[in-house]
């Protein structure tokens, strides 16, 4: 970056969210479209691992969510990440919900959004990814739309996997955000088992039609109890999922009651749900072993934080409120950090 995170950070945070969002993003595409941006980014650690049959050149990635539309991928792209998952992307175009809808909890180092899948539709993503010529790991995070019933879901996550099946290196099939209606039913029950066995059917007819099988992960909430991420752990292993990410936003708000904008309606990240996306880590892994990847995220916002979710059984990473807070620099961190630490320190079952 032109400016160490840290002074530029203050000038971020006085503005709207959203605002200091979009403004971040338009001058890195500005610069890289001027041939600098190249200059100020660091450069990627190289730590090598295959998962889910992908070779990812480091362990740390992108969560979903920072780029919706995949617009911003070639930006996202020279900032050290071994992988961009973008999304969440639904069928058909959508607005999300009213705004304000992100606010920021400094003093917690957490985020609570209520964005409700806000995006252009599966079309304008399939457009930016192809325009971009992005050369890395893109994961692409499918849900489905708001005004889907909950019973109808099935049929938009098959939309969506068909249409980006072909541009994505794995695609995450979101049934996790809080702020979609009804959404975390399905995590649970005939409804999952239904879902899972319909996309594994689909996944199975696109690979016979592209002649390329690309993974599927499911991404859960960290709001579970023991017995139902047993379960889910269960029905991953019974539909043969590639891979499971743990975890998304929280509903817990204790943790930052009385705070500002600590009572708001949403998904808590950050800080507050390390321990949280940890534990449902652990509990996956004692059911999984190495047998389906786990790809943890939730609360990250040091290297060693990133260590302590590979060492309880995630063999990825993925970062977004620890980036808001501690800016680019955390992902070389991050990458570092594991490396150092984890090469063969790995935890066993």
């Amino acid at each position: 970056m032109l400016l160490p995170y840290s002074l530029v950070r203050p000038a971020l945070f006085s503005l709207d969210p959203e605002k200091a969002h979009h403004i971040t993003f338009s001058n890195l595409q500005m610069l890289r479209k001027l041939g600098l941006l190249k200059f100020f980014s660091p450069k990627a650690v190289a730590d090598p691992v295959k998962v889910m049959g992908i070779d990812f050149p480091n362990r740390v990635g992108l969560a979903a969510g920072l780029d919706k539309d995949a617009a911003y991928i070639s930006e996202l792209g020279l900032m050290g990440f071994g992988f961009l998952e973008v999304g969440t992307v639904t069928p058909k175009p959508q607005p999300g919900n009213p705004q304000p809808r992100l606010f920021r909890l400094p003093k917690a180092n957490a985020l609570i959004n209520r964005m409700g899948f806000n995006n252009e539709g599966v079309d304008t993503l399939i457009k930016n990814v192809k325009a971009s010529n992005y050369p890395g790991v893109l994961g692409i995070n499918i849900g489905k739309n708001a005004l889907t019933p909950v019973e109808n879901a099935t049929d938009d996550y098959l939309a969506a996997l068909e249409a980006v099946y072909p541009y994505a290196s794995y695609i995450t099939v979101n049934i996790s955000s809080p702020n979609t209606k009804n959404l975390r039913d399905l995590q649970g029950g005939d409804s999952l088992d239904i879902l899972l066995g319909s996309l594994k059917e689909k996944q199975k007819a696109l690979a016979d039609e592209h002649g390329l099988y690309k993974p599927m992960a499911l991404k859960i909430a960290p709001d579970l109890d023991d017995d139902q991420i047993d379960a889910i752990a269960k029905r991953l292993t019974h539909f043969s999922f590639d891979g499971v990410i743990a975890t998304n936003t929280t509903i817990d708000k204790t943790s930052v009651a009385g705070l500002p904008h600590g009572e708001e309606q949403g998904g808590l990240s950050g800080a507050p749900v390390l321990e949280k996306s940890t534990h449902v880590i652990k509990r996956l892994y004692a059911e999984l072993g190495d047998d389906i990847p786990i790809i943890g995220v939730g609360g990250i916002s040091s290297g060693e934080h990133a260590v302590e979710k590979i060492r309880a059984g995630a063999k990825l990473v993925q970062i977004y409120t620890g980036l808001i807070y501690k800016g680019p620099e955390l992902v070389t961190e991050c990458a570092a950090t594991i490396h150092v630490n984890c090469k063969v320190k790995m935890r066993k079952k």
